[in-house]
């Protein structure tokens, strides 16, 4: 079974090699732009969207940067638009792809080729970068992204395809509930707690922001301002993730089945809990719980998150709690705190429970960076391409 897995390497350019990168920045933003700007005056006489091979032959007259990374802003600017017309055909609301400014144009990807590591990272007409490898990338190299982070640091994000070769894992089951009084209370009773990444650094980061808004603005304090904010941010991602890491591994290796509930963060990330429901970034946990399963031998299985707290693990009686309820009594006896009851719900329902249960299958698997962007061709897009290969709604 092949796999795709992504590398995030710290890279340092020297400051020649610093100037051509945002060169490629500005060269990206400005061809994008050009691109989506013909796209619309194409689409107001044709109605249809010009196709991706009709958009190559634009990046080769536009702009004098590498062809690969050039051809990905067209791939790039296909894949809004098929992602526009899929939404609207579902009855969705989606806007037209927007014109950027050079603060959101941040990375650029050499698709194919175009670069090689050895020591260091050679990138066809920049150089050769010094990189920090800490580790070998497995697999065949596919794509790789150059980006840097609001905080001024440069990284390099391989994507690989890896060989996957699983052993069946031999550990028990269990059944977890996520929460915020708990990251995680598992139906064997044991707990996963809350770091709270976000509420021990919101000192911090008030302190940086309160002197970013007294900089004027322009200025060179300012802007060295602007970084402090962001490396403080910088810093609770990446506390974050790597507690997310570790807690996905530790459970991806010890349990066979691992059952979760199929919650809809995007809701729940609206209410008067919000900042802590962003903060314990479950979507996230779920993604790299999954593919450290697949690789350890385990299974993620979600089930309906309906009346999990609220039915007895015992008896099978619902009797509504508040929030503010944080421990289960029962009429038949059963006496347990509310999450370590809902776990148990979790896991008889995800083992042949009366609620749908459904193994875990995210589009996207996450590693230790973003996978960078591919799009596939205009001709294989289903519905939403014309007999002469071309888009429409």
């Amino acid at each position: 079974m092949m796999a795709i897995r992504s590398w995030k390497f710290r890279i340092y350019p020297t400051k020649e090699q610093e100037k051509e990168l945002q060169y490629y920045f500005y060269e990206c933003k400005n061809l994008w732009n050009y691109l989506l700007e013909h796209t619309k005056e194409y689409y107001e006489k044709t109605k249809r969207f010009p196709t991706r091979k009709q958009l190559y032959l634009l990046t080769k007259k536009k702009t004098k940067i590498f062809s690969q990374v050039a051809q990905n802003i067209a791939d790039k600017l296909t894949k809004a638009l098929k992602g526009m017309i899929a939404t609207k055909k579902k009855g969705g609301k989606a806007g037209f792809p927007r014109f950027k400014p050079i603060e959101r144009m941040k990375s650029f990807t050499y698709p194919q080729f175009g670069f090689k590591l050895n020591g260091q990272l050679l990138l066809s007409k920049i150089g050769e970068i010094q990189i920090k490898k800490h580790r070998e990338v497995k697999g065949k190299t596919k794509t790789l992204t150059i980006k840097q982070m609001p905080s001024g640091k440069w990284y390099a994000v391989f994507a690989s395809e890896v060989e996957m070769m699983p052993t069946r894992n031999k550990g028990p089951k269990v059944g977890i509930d996520l929460g915020i009084e708990h990251f995680g209370h598992l139906s064997n009773d044991s707990v996963i707690a809350n770091p709270r990444h976000l509420k021990k650094s919101e000192n911090k980061l008030k302190q940086a922001q309160k002197l970013l808004s007294k900089k004027k603005k322009g200025s060179k304090n300012r802007k060295r301002a602007k970084s402090r904010v962001a490396r403080a941010y910088e810093k609770v991602t990446n506390d974050r993730r790597d507690f997310l890491h570790k807690a996905s591994r530790k459970l991806a290796n010890s349990y066979f089945l691992i059952a979760m509930e199929d919650l809809n963060v995007h809701g729940l990330s609206k209410g008067f809990l919000a900042k802590h429901v962003l903060d314990c970034s479950w979507a996230e946990f779920k993604g790299m719980l999954h593919y450290k399963a697949e690789e350890a031998g385990s299974e993620v299985v979600l089930v309906d998150a309906a009346y999990t707290s609220q039915e007895c693990s015992s008896c099978g009686l619902i009797r509504k709690k508040t929030l503010a309820e944080r421990w289960h009594n029962c009429s038949c006896g059963a006496s347990m705190h509310r999450d370590f009851n809902a776990a148990k719900n979790i896991l008889k329902r995800a083992t042949g429970g009366r609620r749908e249960a459904r193994p875990f299958r995210p589009e996207t698997p996450v590693e230790s960076g973003p996978l960078p962007e591919r799009v596939s061709s205009a001709d294989e897009s289903g519905n939403s391409v014309c007999e002469d290969g071309s888009l429409t709604l």
